[in-house]
């Protein structure tokens, strides 16, 4: 009999974890979906397959009871993947020091326990595959968003350093990289840095707001990054990076190949414009 596969899937409840549940239920897979408070997605248990558990990944003993749950209900997870989190955006010298713990708390702190917590049950299985979902902002960065950009790109390096230690006991390590998608990243999950004690980057902040924004209005939904989970999950490929989105690969090549200057002045003129 074949192997039913399970899957855990952090920051479930919307966006791209919501996407990526749908999907993985319609391709018969035991789907763990997981969020802070499941009580506000019960809809999800009606998809075949799909159990929700709460788990918060900046609180451990939730990561630690909610795996211990999923193992007890489907005996093995075969791939786990890192959604949660969310955008701090605005201009640096305005955030508060609580806004700078908080993005690092859930974007790189709360991966990194999830991490932690998942691998002594893959080191016993000697086997398993850890997706995460970071951005094309943990390789090119945009105007007001480095805080966000700083959690990503600390999340690249540290996957990318893991994948070493890990490769002996058959634990496979994986980024997906989205472009600009069309979800709550731009409304529910976004947090607005202001401080009105400093106002000389108001207009500069009014108008790269707006502008990235318009992109993020315009761009595909959800369920592209939910195949290229898919694909990342079944290919079978010792690839390490998943671009989503129309956008996402352009985007990296331009950063690769561009000369700085070059490729700033590209940001500069469509994050800036009047």
């Amino acid at each position: 009999m074949k192997h039913q596969k399970t899957i855990v899937i952090t920051g479930a409840s919307s966006g791209i974890g919501r996407a990526t549940v749908e999907r993985f239920s319609r391709e018969g897979w035991n789907v763990a979906a997981t969020m802070r408070t499941p009580e506000k997605s019960l809809e999800l248990q009606d998809l075949p397959g799909v159990r929700l558990y709460p788990l918060d990944v900046t609180n451990e003993k939730s990561i630690q009871q909610a795996l211990a749950s999923i193992v007890q209900d489907f005996q093995q997870i075969d791939v786990v993947v890192n959604n949660a989190g969310y955008g701090a955006v605005g201009i640096f010298e305005e955030a508060s020091q609580e806004q700078i713990q908080r993005q690092f708390d859930t974007n790189v702190f709360g991966v990194m326990n999830v991490v932690r917590h998942i691998l002594p049950y893959f080191r016993k299985q000697r086997s398993g595959m850890i997706l995460t979902v970071s951005s094309v902002g943990g390789q090119v960065t945009f105007p007001i968003y480095s805080l966000y950009h700083s959690s990503k790109w600390a999340i690249e390096g540290f996957i990318e350093s893991l994948h070493y230690e890990l490769a002996p006991f058959n634990i496979q390590l994986k980024i997906i990289e989205p472009g600009p998608i069309k979800t709550d990243f731009y409304g529910r999950s976004q947090e607005l840095i202001r401080n009105d004690a400093i106002t000389d980057y108001a207009h500069y902040t009014e108008t790269a707001l707006r502008n990235s924004n318009a992109a993020g209005s315009k761009a595909e939904g959800p369920d592209v990054v939910a195949m290229a989970i898919w694909k990342a999950a079944t290919d079978k490929k010792r690839k390490m990076r998943y671009p989503a989105g129309g956008n996402a690969s352009n985007l990296i090549q331009l950063k690769r190949f561009l000369p700085n200057a070059m490729f700033f002045a590209i940001v500069r003129r469509v994050i800036e414009k009047k």
